[in-house]
């Protein structure tokens, strides 16, 4: 074998087809060799398979981008979300642990309860209000529990991408469609493009090999691994956020049968699943381990219509 290729770390990629794994692929470092796991072959809620398939793989790195979305779905339907976002991840850290893998798995803004006034830190205790955010925080409750060492659980927000369902792509078709949007404007976050988050993952993936991290304090090694937040920087509401998006429209010209766009209440709108009022993360925790800096909502809102297909 060649050096370069032994040099190469390999990423079991888990729901290699959804939006977010699309980012991680196209964005992922040279270095990786990128193993690419989903359904039908994979089905992260099968363990024995789980654990058949990374012992054959053998990764140096599982990053976990699977999950049952459908918010208002997981209300009648939380068997199954219970099943995907909750024991999926926990099968996900045992073979992690067993074949002596780094775990990334992405959560939510969904576990908190979104009745803060201030930027939600990795400290703050969930308290998830849907059945969504249930099944989303077992996951994370299934890797603290696993003994797994080299994880990192990021939990993000407002998640919109090429290849995906997602909030921009609804507001461009309805502006295209109707004469009037309706958007709730009581529910504050922060839009993440899906490249921002992915970058945000390697970023500390890279911390695993940092020097600085090797150091010993306290007769125990220091460790850069645990839960952070992650969001593009900036809040809106998602009348602010639909806002914008329409206003890029009309600036690049495009066609709108849409006459005007007109905020209202949560109540106005009534959906299955409770959404958090107001879930903005702290992302200092995430600056002070990578030194990265994290861009703002609306210059990713500019950068994706930029390459948007």
């Amino acid at each position: 074998m060649r050096r370069e290729e032994e040099q190469k770390v390999r990423l079991a990629l888990v729901g290699a087809n959804g939006m977010l794994a699309g980012a991680v692929r196209s964005l992922a470092p040279e270095n990786y060799d990128l193993v690419l796991l989903d359904l039908p072959d994979f089905d992260l809620t099968d363990k024995d398979r789980v654990l058949s398939v990374m012992n054959q793989v053998r990764p140096d790195v599982i990053v976990n981008c699977a999950a049952y979305t459908n918010v208002d779905g997981c209300e009648t339907n939380e068997e199954t979300a219970l099943l995907v976002n909750g024991r999926g991840p926990g099968h996900l850290a045992e073979a992690a642990k067993e074949f002596g893998a780094t775990l990334v798995h992405v959560s939510t803004d969904y576990v908190f309860d979104g009745t803060k006034n201030s930027p939600y830190t990795e400290e703050d205790a969930p308290n998830p209000q849907s059945a969504y955010g249930r099944s989303k925080l077992l996951g994370e409750q299934a890797i603290l529990q696993s003994g797994l060492e080299k994880f990192f659980i990021i939990r993000t927000s407002w998640l919109y991408g090429p290849g995906g369902k997602n909030f921009v792509e609804t507001i461009v078709r309805l502006a295209k469609d109707r004469d009037e949007l309706r958007i709730v404007d009581d529910q504050v976050g922060s839009p993440t493009l899906t490249d921002d988050l992915a970058r945000a993952i390697f970023g500390l993936l890279e911390l695993d090999a940092s020097p600085a991290f090797a150091k010993a304090s306290a007769g125990r090694p220091l460790t850069p691994h645990g839960i952070y937040h992650f969001a593009d920087e900036g809040e809106c509401s998602w009348y602010e956020f639909a806002e914008a998006i329409v206003a890029h429209l009309l600036r690049a010209g495009t066609p709108l049968q849409m006459k005007r766009i007109l905020p209202i209440a949560t109540h106005e709108y009534p959906l299955p699943a409770v959404r958090p009022v107001y879930s903005v993360f702290s992302k200092e925790k995430y600056r002070r381990a990578t030194g990265a800096t994290v861009p703002h909502w609306r210059e990713s809102l500019e950068v994706y219509f930029r390459t948007r297909n």
